[in-house]
């Protein structure tokens, strides 16, 4: 990737004129180890710092239609950064095993390894050996439209595309040993828990969160 660091603030002649290798290396440079920030931190510097840097690679490379979003988002990612609150809340999160998985199924789910006290020296053999604590949060996702017998008060909205959210459960498991969390080894428990709700008539889902509009930043 082009070594080229663009400096913060980013001006937009700026922004124009780089290569897109220059905006993603800058991007994931000026995020690098700020993962401790507070969230209102990492959303403050996603607005007032990182914004002009996302605006500028969307535009080069503009979905506007959420349906072809889908496409582009199903597979195993590795998150660089980010302002998912459930990502830092326990301390002790391995960054290299932590993944946000999009399936062709209508599923997602963010997952993550954690081990509390992996950085205190006195801690720090019994975590990285004994005991691991994997988390996951998985949700189902789709794209419908806004009809006004269902949003009465977004009349003015009807016939728009939104994304549909459902929360759909929570999974973790604390593990004995130190067998890598690989992406194989999320992919295949995040399997195992769509096949679980698929088969379950009483794993349903909770209240599914309708977010309108495009801007999934």
């Amino acid at each position: 990737m082009n070594s080229v660091v663009l400096d913060a603030p980013f001006e937009p002649a700026v922004l124009a004129e780089a290569s897109t290798a220059t905006l993603k290396n800058s991007l994931l440079k000026h995020v690098d180890e700020r993962d401790t920030d507070s969230m209102v931190q990492k959303v403050r510097f996603a607005n007032e710092t990182l914004l002009p840097l996302f605006n500028e690679l969307e535009r080069r490379n503009p979905t506007p239609d959420l349906n072809q979003q889908i496409p582009l988002l199903k597979g195993t990612w590795r998150p660089a950064w980010s302002t998912i609150p459930f990502q830092d809340i326990i301390p002790g999160r391995v960054h290299h095993e932590s993944y946000q998985i999009f399936d062709d199924n209508g599923f997602y789910a963010n997952l993550a390894r954690y081990k509390p006290g992996r950085k205190t020296p006195i801690l720090s053999w019994l975590s990285r050996w004994l005991l691991s604590y994997d988390f996951m949060i998985m949700q189902s996702y789709g794209v419908q439209t806004l009809a006004e017998a269902d949003h009465p008060s977004a009349s003015g909205q009807t016939g728009q595309d939104y994304w549909e959210i459902q929360n759909v459960c929570i999974r973790q498991v604390l593990r004995f040993g130190s067998p890598t969390f690989s992406a194989e080894a999320a992919q295949s428990w995040f399997n195992r828990t769509v096949a679980q709700y698929q088969k379950d008539p009483d794993f349903q889902p909770q209240k599914s969160v309708s977010v309108q509009g495009k801007d999934r930043v």
